[in-house]
């Protein structure tokens, strides 16, 4: 009885494509989306281009997997912080901190990868983007219309607005103090709303 053995064309992928994907989340948020080329990405992982589309489809799909394990692995852990037990204004003020630490722990990599892509040029990456934003928005409204229903549109914008500001000051290198005053501040004013 003969083995056949079954060759694959070309050689072997030489990188490992989750790796590709932490390696490019770190480039994308240290420099946005827009400022990152597919040359850049290819030398970051030490891949040829053929390798990259091949693996990646091109960089709008990279950045919409990137977003993906931004959610897994880097982003504010909504359902941790916004609970039941707790009154709405506290799990607010909770994220609001949280959103401050997160976005000024790395002073290479400030800020929200996914409301700074929100802005980004290119379609597609802004449309994964978007997507990502609109579901962490819902998950906030839900969470507040469940106990403020009139109120719940207004303070989730309110509360999307205050992020969106603290993801833009950490850009501008705010400090994590004058981001974490800011959140204080933010959440003094929730309080006060939602117990009226």
């Amino acid at each position: 009885m003969t083995k056949e053995i079954v060759r694959r064309r070309g050689r072997p992928r030489q990188f490992d494509p989750a790796q590709g994907i932490e390696i490019a989340q770190q480039l994308f948020h240290e420099r946005g989306y827009d400022d990152v080329s597919v040359s850049d990405v290819t030398a970051a992982l030490g891949i040829n281009t053929p390798s990259f589309y091949a693996a990646f489809g091109n960089k709008a799909g990279l950045y919409d997997r990137v977003i993906a394990r931004y959610g897994e692995h880097g982003a504010i852990p909504l359902a941790q912080l916004l609970r039941r037990d707790r009154p709405v204004g506290a799990g607010l003020a909770a994220m609001l901190e949280d959103a401050a630490r997160r976005y000024s722990a790395d002073p290479a990599a400030t800020g929200c990868i996914v409301l700074e892509g929100c802005g980004s040029s290119d379609q597609e990456a802004r449309t994964a983007a978007r997507a990502a934003h609109v579901a962490a928005e819902r998950v906030i409204f839900d969470y507040i219309a469940e106990r403020h229903p009139e109120q719940a549109r207004d303070v989730t914008d309110y509360v999307s607005t205050v992020m969106n500001g603290l993801s833009a000051k950490a850009r501008m290198g705010q400090s994590q103090e004058q981001l974490l005053a800011s959140a204080r501040l933010a959440s003094l004013a929730l309080a006060q709303v939602l117990e009226s």
